[in-house]
C-alpha cells in the first residue's frame, strides 16, 4: 500500500465541524449494518464531493477506520482540489486503473496522512465509465473492503448527470443525497429520489448545503453557509 499527503487542506470553522458532527451522530444511529454510504446530488457544483470528504475526515477524527472511494470518475475533483502527491513521486492511481484490470486492490488503495483514513481515487478518465462501475469487479471490490474498514464513504457524480450514481447506489447499504435548495426544483428533486430508489437503496437523509441560517439562539452566532 503506497500513501499520499494532502497539501491543500483548509482549515475548518467551527460551524463545519458541529455540521460534520450532527452528520456523523445520524449516520451512526442509522444502524450498525450501514457501512457503505454513498454521497450524491441532484445536479453538479452542489459541493458533494467536499461534504462526503469532510465527513469521511470527522468520522476518521473520531477514530474510525474509513476509506473514501472516488467513483466521479468522468469530472473527478478530489486529487487536484486536496493536492494529493504519493511520497515518492508515482503518479496517483485510482479506481479505474483497478476496475480495468490494470492494478490490483493494493496498487490503488492509499494511506494518507491524516490517521484512519484511507483513499481509493477515480483514477484516469475513461470512456466506459459506466459499464466498468456495474462490473462484477466493483462488486468484489465493495465486498473486500467491508471487511476491513469500519465505514466507506463513496463520492459519486450527480444523478441528473449520469446513471452512475444509481448503479453505484446497489452495492451500499444506504444513500445521503447532497443539494443546493435555491438551485433545485421540487419535481428535480423527486425524479432524481426516485432513480435512486428504483436501485432498491435506502435513502438516509438529505444534506442541505450553501444554507444561510438565521441568527441562533442558543449561540447567538451565525453558523454560515453550511448545515
Amino acid at each position: 500500500m503506497n500513501m499520499v499527503k494532502f497539501k491543500n487542506m483548509p482549515e475548518q470553522s467551527y460551524a463545519l465541524r458541529e455540521s460534520l458532527r450532527s452528520i456523523r451522530t445520524n449516520l451512526q444511529f442509522s444502524g450498525e449494518d450501514v457501512k457503505v454510504i454513498l454521497f450524491t446530488s441532484v445536479t453538479p457544483n452542489e459541493g458533494k464531493s467536499t461534504q462526503s470528504f469532510d465527513l469521511a475526515r470527522s468520522i476518521a477524527e473520531n477514530d474510525k477506520k474509513v476509506l473514501f472511494i472516488d467513483t466521479d470518475i468522468r469530472k473527478s475533483v478530489q486529487v487536484s482540489r486536496l493536492g494529493a502527491k504519493t511520497l515518492d513521486g508515482s503518479p496517483v492511481l485510482g479506481i479505474t486503473h483497478y476496475l480495468s484490470g490494470q492494478n490490483n486492490i493494493n496498487e490503488v488503495l492509499y494511506a494518507t496522512n491524516i490517521p484512519k483514513l484511507f483513499m481509493i481515487f477515480a483514477g484516469s478518465s475513461v470512456p466506459n465509465a459506466t459499464e466498468l462501475l456495474d462490473s462484477k469487479k466493483f462488486h468484489v471490490l465493495i465486498e473486500k473492503v467491508r471487511e476491513l474498514f469500519d465505514y466507506i464513504i463513496i463520492d459519486s457524480p450527480p444523478v441528473q448527470a449520469a446513471i452512475d450514481s444509481s448503479l453505484i447506489a446497489k452495492e451500499c447499504d444506504g444513500t445521503v443525497l447532497v443539494l443546493v435548495p435555491e438551485e433545485n426544483n421540487v419535481n428535480l428533486i423527486k425524479r432524481s429520489l426516485k432513480q435512486l430508489k428504483a436501485s432498491n437503496t435506502r435513502i438516509l437523509g438529505v444534506v442541505l448545503n450553501k444554507v444561510k441560517l438565521e441568527k441562533s439562539r442558543y449561540y447567538g452566532r451565525y453558523y454560515g453557509s453550511y448545515y
